[in-house]
């Protein structure tokens, strides 16, 4: 095997590919990025079994061929050549990376590619929608993804269909993130699933967000098409929680403010918590709101904001943590926060509301 690709060309593929391998592998092939050679086109592989990744990209080739080498070392050689044309010859068991102009030689030792996992593309797609609709979902619902291994079917993001739309949801007990992306035309039924973050969080770190996502679903996969790549993963088997359940009908008393003067607000008054709970206090009355905390051997944070309430006086205990995660990334002008008392759980959503909000339970 021997081509010619461009350093950041294949950079950029290569540092997807090692961030679905991880860490450590006990299987040493799993370690190994997969590279092969046809026409003028290079293929990537990566995987660690749960999580497989493919892309292509143009290349010029001289001798095609295919073989694997160990992902991480072959990024350190990549970020450490210069920019332009880099040279590739696999062959005696080794990988040569090179650039004549400047006498820069590595020689990597290879793997034969006959024990890498296969990786299949579908044939069809079950769902297609906006790369930016789909992204925008992931990151209005990772963060409220559970990390209690315990209870595994909350360890992911439940996605179903609607008549027009695609509903994601996640939580972890104390927290609940939704978002129902309105298509504005017919999508086939499928089954609802929960898919692990990993791969979420892949497509949300790469995809370009443009031109469309292919979804395909199969009773243990979901497969991603996008840009020039494709992503497959095991779903979580487990039946997810009921959701609906735990969504406040009837919350009369709102509090609305500017959403940057709440998050900036946040931050400076959380630098102040006790980093144990993380517990924040919320106090409304009139037309102001007041952000405090206590860190009992450093001090006390305290901050006004201006807002417009429709309720009596009012204190709400909440984990900051669960008001700046969703803030992070609502894109709205004002944030509401909705409730019928201060002991129940807070709706946190867009005012006026839009297609997603997030429900907090308040702290003891």
């Amino acid at each position: 095997m021997k081509f010619t690709a461009d350093k950041n060309l294949i950079l950029k593929e290569i540092l997807i590919s090692n961030d679905i391998i991880g860490g450590k592998n006990t299987i040493s092939i799993l370690s190994n990025v997969l590279l092969e050679t046809v026409d003028n086109t290079l293929t990537i592989r990566a995987t660690d079994l749960k999580v497989s990744f493919q892309t292509q990209i143009p290349v010029d080739t001289d001798i095609p061929g295919c073989t694997t080498v160990m992902c991480e070392k072959f990024l350190s050689i990549l970020r450490s050549m210069p920019e332009g044309d880099i040279q590739f010859e696999a062959g005696d068991g080794r990988l040569h990376v090179f650039r004549e102009k400047e006498k820069i030689n590595f020689k990597l030792r290879c793997i034969g590619p006959e024990e890498f996992p296969a990786f299949s593309v579908p044939a069809e797609q079950t769902l297609e929608l906006a790369s930016r609709d789909f992204v925008k979902m992931i990151e209005h619902t990772i963060f409220s993804v559970s990390d209690d291994e315990t209870r595994y079917y909350m360890n992911g993001v439940y996605i179903e269909s609607g008549d027009e739309s695609v509903v994601m949801v996640s939580t972890d007990g104390r927290k609940l993130s939704l978002i129902n992306r309105s298509l504005g035309y017919g999508i086939p039924f499928f089954e609802a699933v929960i898919i692990p973050p990993k791969f979420l969080q892949i497509i949300r770190k790469t995809s370009s967000k443009e031109g469309n996502i292919q979804l395909t679903l199969t009773d243990t996969h979901i497969i991603a098409q996008f840009d020039s790549h494709y992503l497959s993963s095991t779903l979580i088997e487990g039946k997810f929680p009921n959701y609906k359940r735990v969504i406040p009908q009837q919350q009369n008393t709102v509090c609305v403010v500017k959403t940057t003067e709440l998050y900036e607000a946040l931050r400076r008054v959380s630098l102040l918590v006790d980093q144990k709970s993380r517990r924040i206090y919320v106090d409304m009355e009139d037309s102001m709101i007041v952000l405090s905390s206590e860190e009992s051997d450093m001090g006390i944070a305290r901050e006004e904001l201006h807002c417009t309430y429709n309720g009596e006086k009012a204190r709400i205990i909440m984990n900051c943590s669960y008001l700046i995660d969703p803030l992070r990334v609502m894109d709205c002008e004002y944030t509401a926060f909705a409730f019928s008392d201060p002991d129940k759980a807070v709706k946190m959503r867009p005012e006026p509301e839009e297609d997603y909000f997030h429900i907090i339970m308040p702290m003891s």
